[in-house]
């Protein structure tokens, strides 16, 4: 039979400008490119070993398990074999012409152009089968998938596309031939290769070959990592079994390796990062975790093997307690899986409990995952409680992230609830005019920024028998607490302030909802509020921004302060003329300002600049 000719494919346009990427800024780093393709080699031998406990009659590769590493210097190559699943043409096409890394388009918007800053982000993003071009003018790929009856070659410099081809003489698994640049062929030397093993990959469970000067010699130390005694396993060990799997270049923040025996018994080594993954919010994303029964792999996509908010957390689970005769999705619906979720899960949340009194160290954690974490509280889950308390959050008198049990300690005696208010942006916050007659009482307040804030509010509002309240509903506690400063002179008579809401509410029609004096201002002569038991200001432009079909808009309350100086003056102009220019633009031009000072645009700008060049020219006039 006539073998089909050769096919040239061009590489997909993120994968072309990735590859740029990586030979040009993480040339510095280029040996872990060996990291990289073992990795790859040995999670093709897993997957192998796990197809054929479910398909015992696959056709494979015979023999031992094994990577097989084949320098040769007159040749100046380096080859990379296994025995292990192998590919396909579609998968050729699909994991070596294209990203199957979910988010890529949103990792290159990412990118600066600062080579410096972009590694890091390269780093968190995994450069994989990829990396081998920063050693390698052309790379050669011969593959067979276990099962099939025929191989292919797939071939590439780099540049923008790659040849593939069939062929019926390949064994199955994988090798990868690397011809390498002239600077890089100290890679095709035993004694380096030796060195780079240890130092990255002595972990891997399957024996790394090494076959030189017509001898084979194991390399590695070939047991699982997490197999062995803590007390025998070096910080550095962790930290490249963590880079390996998460394929990332930062340290881990925090290493959580035990074994659990009971009703169960597991083995868990765990790691939660320093910096976020860049596909952190992405829907599709991969659990980062590894499942294993017997040291046999079993799938690093399930997605219930964490919780949500603990997406972050990366590493390897082992159980003999798990069947290997049913399917993956069957596997995560067992009770057992869901009673070593329910330990790993108690066993993370008390590390963190741990950690977080040391507080400098913990707001590294909490900068990082706080958004993330923070989804415990409005997740059905049953450790809402202990999720609560290792959240943290700035507050209006602090410079430090603070506790819900810092909060509560630090109420003032009279004070009934845990006050909040949301918003985009820290500093906005700070200076919103809500605030103003809680700063006036030392009363504190969480400051909200995150998406979540919005969500988990609503579900999560109670912390030891405090409500948390938004500032915008405190008006209890206001009146119950004298503030240490305030706007001097008497407030509105009841005939003022009855005349200037009817005057307000005239002039704004539908703009707002009602009318009212607070005790929340001391500066600022108004300020809008959202009635209670509706959608707030900043939820409402976080669906905006998502494109979501709500009524929006709803009509607010606007709130007058009546010892303010310029609510007085407006006060006797009502009393003197009521249908008074200058009182009709006033108002008009305060409304507008608090909307702009909650960050909301202003409905008519021409308008507002008219007005604002009138009252200018006016007060000019009068000097």
């Amino acid at each position: 039979m006539v073998q089909k000719k050769e096919e040239t494919v061009a590489f997909k346009a993120e994968v072309s400008k990735v590859l740029d990427i990586v030979i040009h800024s993480l040339y510095s780093n280029s040996e872990i490119f060996l990291r990289e393709l073992i990795s790859n080699a040995s999670d093709a031998c897993d997957k192998l070993r796990y197809a054929l406990l479910t398909h015992p009659g696959l056709k494979h590769a015979a023999g031992e398990f094994k990577i097989t590493l084949i320098p040769d210097s007159s040749a100046k190559t380096l080859t990379v074999a296994d025995n292990g699943i192998g590919m396909n043409k579609d998968d050729l096409i699909n994991h070596l012409g294209t990203i199957a890394r979910s988010g890529s388009a949103e990792f290159l918007k990412t990118l600066t152009g600062d080579k410096q800053k972009d590694m890091a982000l390269i780093g968190q993003f995994g450069v994989g089968f990829y990396a081998s071009f920063m050693v390698a003018d052309k790379v050669v790929v011969k593959t067979k998938k276990a099962g099939d009856e025929t191989g292919w070659i797939w071939e590439s410099n780099g540049a923008d596309s790659f040849t593939i081809k069939e062929d019926k003489n390949i064994d199955y698994g994988t090798s990868i031939t690397l011809y390498l640049k002239k600077d890089s062929l100290d890679y095709a030397e035993p004694i380096r290769l030796r060195y780079l093993v240890r130092q990255y990959s002595d972990y891997i469970a399957v024996p790394i070959v090494l076959k030189a000067d017509q001898k084979e010699e194991v390399i590695n130390a070939a047991s699982a990592l997490w197999t062995r005694n803590k007390t025998e396993i070096t910080p550095e060990q962790y930290r490249d079994f963590y880079q390996a799997i998460s394929h990332a270049f930062d340290d881990p923040w925090m290493t959580l390796h035990y074994k659990a025996e009971g009703v169960i018994d597991y083995t868990t080594l765990l790691f939660i990062p320093t910096k976020p993954p860049f596909n952190l919010f992405q829907p599709d994303r991969k659990s980062g975790l590894q499942l294993y029964a017997n040291r046999v792999f079993i799938s690093d996509d399930i997605p219930d093997l964490m919780p949500h908010f603990l997406r972050f957390v990366t590493g390897v689970i082992d159980t003999s307690d798990l069947p290997l005769n049913v399917s993956r999705e069957m596997l995560q619906k067992t009770p057992v899986m869901a009673k070593i979720k329910k330990g790993i899960v108690h066993r993370i949340l008390e590390e963190l409990k741990k950690r977080s009194e040391n507080k400098e160290d913990y707001a590294t954690f909490w900068n990082s995952f706080g958004i993330v974490f923070k989804e415990g509280l409005y997740e059905p889950i049953d450790e809402r409680k202990e999720v609560s308390e290792l959240c943290r959050f700035h507050t209006l008198n602090n410079s430090e992230l603070v506790s819900f049990s810092d909060y509560v300690q630090a109420m003032k005696p009279e004070q009934k609830n845990i006050y909040y208010l949301t918003g985009s942006d820290l500093e906005t916050l700070k200076n919103n005019p809500q605030l103003e007659g809680f700063k006036a009482r030392g009363i504190d307040v969480l400051l909200l920024t995150d998406p979540i804030d919005e969500f988990w509010i609503q579900t999560f509002n109670e912390f030891e028998g405090k409500q948390i309240v938004s500032v915008m509903h405190a008006k209890d506690d206001l009146e119950k607490i004298s503030p240490s400063e305030t706007e001097t002179g008497e407030p509105l008579t009841k005939e003022q302030t009855d005349l200037l809401k009817k005057i307000f509410k005239k002039i704004l029609g539908s703009a707002i909802g009602d009318v009212q004096t607070t005790e929340r201002l001391t500066k600022s002569p108004i300020a809008l509020i959202t009635p209670e038991g509706q959608m707030s200001l900043n939820l409402e432009r976080l669906m905006k921004a998502h494109g979501q079909q709500i009524a929006f808009n709803s009509a607010r309350i606007l709130e007058i302060n009546p010892r303010h100086p310029l609510i007085k003056k407006l006060a006797e102009m009502a009393q003197k003329n009521e249908d008074s220019d200058c009182l009709t633009d006033t108002i008009h031009l305060l409304f507008d300002q608090t909307l702009i000072t909650e960050g909301e645009p202003i409905k008519d700008p021409a308008q507002f600049m008219e007005r604002m060049t009138k009252l200018m020219l006016s007060g000019l006039t009068k000097e």
